[in-house]
């Protein structure tokens, strides 16, 4: 699994003009799934979400998590995490979960960060047309993929 981690100040998700995902400070998460990922990556991937400190403390250093600072999480399934540009223009995908899979995963990564976060995790909806509004506090974006722990 890969996810990108933006720390926002605020960020939304609008599908066919309706907004269905709405928050002020916290981190927009998207997440790409592939056949390979297990419960495993799920649990990694959660841990490090809640924990990792992006957030100012009150000298302004990057001290706290999104749960020190209480805030709140939007989770967005994104396949083109798992492009491949390696030959020619037109990326590939080919890595990328199909929605068989990618759905009770995607499920099931938000289930388990609501349970680890003991709070409500607000999401876009898994393969519609979204539109994605945010503002990148900082900008702050980290990369995390579970098959790469560095």
């Amino acid at each position: 699994m890969k996810v990108v981690l933006q720390r926002v100040s605020q960020a939304s998700v609008t599908v066919d003009s309706k907004i269905v995902a709405d928050i002020k400070q916290g981190l927009l998460v998207l997440v790409g799934i592939e056949d390979i990922d297990t419960q495993d990556d799920i649990d990694w991937l959660v841990g490090k979400i809640i924990k990792i400190r992006i957030f100012g403390d009150e000298n302004g250093v990057m001290n706290c998590s999104v749960q020190d600072i209480d805030g709140d999480i939007i989770v967005v399934s994104q396949f083109t995490l798992h492009a491949s540009t390696k030959k020619g223009n037109r990326p590939s995908y080919i890595k990328a979960s199909k929605p068989e899979f990618a759905i009770p995963m995607y499920e099931n990564f938000v289930r388990c960060l609501e349970n680890e976060f003991q709070k409500k995790i607000q999401t876009g909806i898994f393969g519609a047309d979204m539109k994605v509004s945010l503002i990148n506090d900082g900008p702050v974006t980290i990369l995390i993929d579970s098959k790469n722990k560095e």
